[in-house]
């Protein structure tokens, strides 16, 4: 009986230690994550200043050529779509 709680213990030790590894990994994640998000919003902030700086500057691309267009209307001279997962063939049109 001893030396099964004796392997309980030490199971209940690993599980502990483990436990302890990842919620300090978690962390670092979160960290990180959080750090991501804020460089991703003051890039879209910096990004929508610039965007509509340009727009109140009348800087108008409505004379831009066709092919530096992207069309409302997909197939016309935008790019064909492409799949999820980052595969380049074209998604089949239904």
């Amino acid at each position: 009986m001893e030396r099964l709680n004796t392997k309980l213990y030490l199971q209940n030790c690993y599980i502990m230690k483990e436990n302890e590894r990842l919620r300090k990994a978690a962390m670092r994640l979160n960290q990180e994550n959080q750090a991501l998000l804020s460089e991703l919003k003051q890039r879209l902030t910096r990004s929508a200043a610039a965007a509509a700086a340009a727009t109140a500057g009348g800087n108008n691309n409505n004379n831009a050529p066709v092919a530096n267009r992207a069309s409302k209307q997909p197939g016309h001279d935008a790019a064909p779509p492409v799949q999820a997962g980052g595969k380049s063939k074209p998604v089949p049109k239904p």
